[in-house]
């Protein structure tokens, strides 16, 4: 019988090619977004309505793949976007913005379908996070500490989880070639202003992420590494999958604070 999968922010990105991956390879996908009604349904491949931002929303999609398949095996948190500002630029509606979606839409997605994975004694959730979740880089300090906060989440929550059979397992990606910079990121007008303090570092460091993803590699490894998860009870608790994540999370085990910051100074020129 094949598993379901519920993904989250599956209309563009890493969501969109893990949702189709998946369901090439014989898994019920629902691919939950926002812009469900212009999504195109495919053999295995269920386009559902969802906005981790709306209890209600969350809680209908998980009730509607319940009544239809009668489980859900394996839930991915992807949903997510990026807030470009200093830390003392962001509002409060910014701040509130960026945890809403990153951390408490996780969370809410989470709590939804855990009463089914619990009753059934089997599940998989793996939340998709980032090598900035271990590290932090300027301008970007607001979704460096969500990332951290899912982390977190992944530490605390596999413990609750134990006694039920359910993995939970964290994705740390690096930078990929997906619509995140068009779609993904929202800029602070202050930070990106002409009369900003900040302006050279904007001018600086803003192309050197945005080329990063423009021009990063095919996002298909993230694809490949939550089949993976799924698919080997041994997988590891957090993976790191792309360049960056693959360079700097070692190198943050591996160095004191102060030489970690060093190194990131060096790469990034800051």
């Amino acid at each position: 019988m094949s598993k379901v999968v519920l993904i989250t922010g599956a209309s563009s990105g890493m969501g969109k090619r893990t949702s189709e991956f998946l369901a090439q390879n014989g898994y019920i996908v629902y691919a939950g977004s926002r812009k469900a009604e212009s999504m195109e349904a495919k053999e295995n491949l269920k386009p559902v309505y969802l906005d981790v931002t709306d209890t209600e929303s969350i809680q209908q999609a998980v009730e509607t793949i319940i009544q239809n398949e009668g489980k859900i095996d394996v839930l991915v948190n992807n949903a997510g976007y990026g807030l470009l500002s200093t830390v003392e630029d962001g509002t409060d509606e910014e701040m509130f913005d960026q945890f809403n979606v990153n951390v408490f839409g996780l969370i809410k997605a989470t709590r939804a379908v855990l009463p089914h994975m619990r009753a059934a004694k089997s599940g998989v959730i793996i939340d998709i996070s980032s090598f900035l979740g271990k590290m932090g880089l300027p301008l970007l300090a607001h979704y460096n500490a969500s990332k951290y906060a899912v982390e977190g989440i992944v530490d605390s929550l596999r413990f609750e989880t134990l006694p039920y059979n359910v993995r939970v397992h964290s994705i740390q990606s690096g930078l990929f070639g997906t619509s995140f910079v068009k779609e993904g990121l929202v800029a602070n007008a202050a930070t990106t202003s002409e009369e900003s303090p900040y302006k050279e570092l904007v001018a600086y460091f803003v192309p050197i992420v945005a080329t990063a993803i423009d021009d990063g590699p095919d996002p298909q490894p993230i694809a490949d590494a939550v089949k993976m998860i799924i698919e080997d009870e041994n997988a590891d608790i957090f993976v790191p999958v792309g360049a960056e994540a693959e360079t700097f999370v070692p190198l943050r085990r591996e160095l004191n604070d102060k030489a970690f910051e060093q190194k990131v100074k060096e790469t990034f020129g800051i």
